[in-house]
C-alpha cells in the first residue's frame, strides 16, 4: 500500500538529466520523423522516449502531440533520448535550448539547475 500511495509524489520530482540535454518542443509526425522546435528532425534507431512519470512510451503513442521535452542528440544529429517534462521540471528555468547556450551557461548536476553566464 505504501508503494502505491507514493507513486504520484515520485512523478512530480526532478529526474536527473545529463548536462548536454536541451529543452525543446517535439512533435512526432510519422515515426521516425518528427519536428523539433518547428524544424524537421528524426529519431535515431534505438531512441528512447520517457514520459513525465519516467516510463518508456512508444513513439506511435505520441504522434501529433506537441510536447515540451528535454532531449539529447547523437553525433549524426539524430534525436537519441527524450524525456517528456512533468510540471516540476517545466518550472525549472532557465534550461538551455541550444548547444551554444549550454556551452556558455554553468550546470549544477546536483540540483539540476543552470546559471546563465
Amino acid at each position: 500500500m505504501l508503494a502505491v500511495s507514493s507513486l504520484p509524489a515520485q512523478a512530480q520530482q526532478h529526474r536527473f538529466f545529463p548536462a548536454h540535454a536541451l529543452r525543446g518542443e517535439l512533435v512526432i509526425t510519422q515515426f521516425p520523423d518528427a519536428k523539433l522546435n518547428g524544424k524537421p528532425a528524426r529519431l535515431a534507431p534505438g531512441s528512447r522516449i520517457k514520459g513525465d512519470t519516467n516510463l518508456w512510451i512508444p513513439p506511435a503513442g505520441l504522434t501529433g502531440q506537441k510536447l515540451t521535452v528535454h532531449y539529447t542528440v547523437e553525433s549524426s544529429g539524430l534525436i537519441m533520448d527524450v524525456w517528456v517534462l512533468n510540471p516540476v521540471e517545466l518550472a525549472n528555468k532557465p534550461w538551455p535550448t541550444t548547444p551554444a547556450e549550454s556551452a556558455r551557461w554553468q550546470f549544477n548536476p546536483g540540483n539540476q539547475t543552470w546559471i546563465k553566464q
